[in-house]
Order: C-alpha cells, then structure tokens, then sequence
C-alpha cells in the first residue's frame, strides 16, 4: 500500500511539473517572439524589403551589379530584373533599359536600332 502511494505521489508531483513548465516554454516563445518583432534588425530588414518591393513595383528604377556585389546579392537583383522583364516587359539594368518582345527575345535599342542579346 505503501508503494502505490509513493506511486501516485510521485505521478501527481510529476505532472504538477510538467504543467508548470509548459507554461514557461510558451511565455518563452512569446517573448522570443516579441524581441524578435521589436528588434532593430528586424527593422532593418523590412526596410530592405519595402525597398525591394519598390524596386520590383517601377522598371524604370535602375538596378546597379557591380563587381564587388556578392553572390546573394547579385542573384536578388538578377530576379528582380527577370521578374520585371517578364511583368513588364522592360527593366533598366546597369543604366540601360532592356526590353523583351512577345517571342520572349531579350534586346536593348542601340543608336535607335534593336540590338538582341
């Protein structure tokens, strides 16, 4: 008898415990949450989103790949240019507008004349 007691103390201990502590992970993850919502990187990166999404919105914004742009940031900008070819059908990269034709072909106007790439 004195086993099934100590049995069913330690059950009621044990799942007191567990309660408790589910509710501290939780509260955990609100907090974590809420840091993260008011943080100043988080801040940053919607700035760089808005900035994208505006970038995206206009093809008359020019989209600058230098040399020294990393891979990422090269890839970024390349599929917003693509992006804006196929929405649009022109984009400005580098300072040149380039257009794309129903076919799908790719070209810029050179000294008034269509040059393909």
């Amino acid at each position: 008898m004195n086993k099934f007691f100590a049995i069913l103390l330690f059950g009621i201990i044990f799942l007191f415990y567990k309660k408790i502590n589910s509710k501290k992970t939780k509260n955990l993850k609100l907090n974590k949450f809420k840091n993260k919502l008011q943080s100043t990187q988080t801040n940053i990166e919607r700035i760089f989103i808005r900035e994208e999404e505006k970038t995206f919105s206009n093809p008359n914004i020019n989209i600058n790949i230098g040399i020294y742009d990393h891979e990422d940031n090269i890839n970024r900008k390349s599929n917003i240019h693509r992006a804006r070819l196929s929405k649009f059908k022109k984009s400005k990269l580098n300072g040149e507008m380039i257009f794309q034709d129903d076919e799908q072909r790719i070209y810029k106007f050179n000294n008034g004349m269509k040059v393909y790439l």
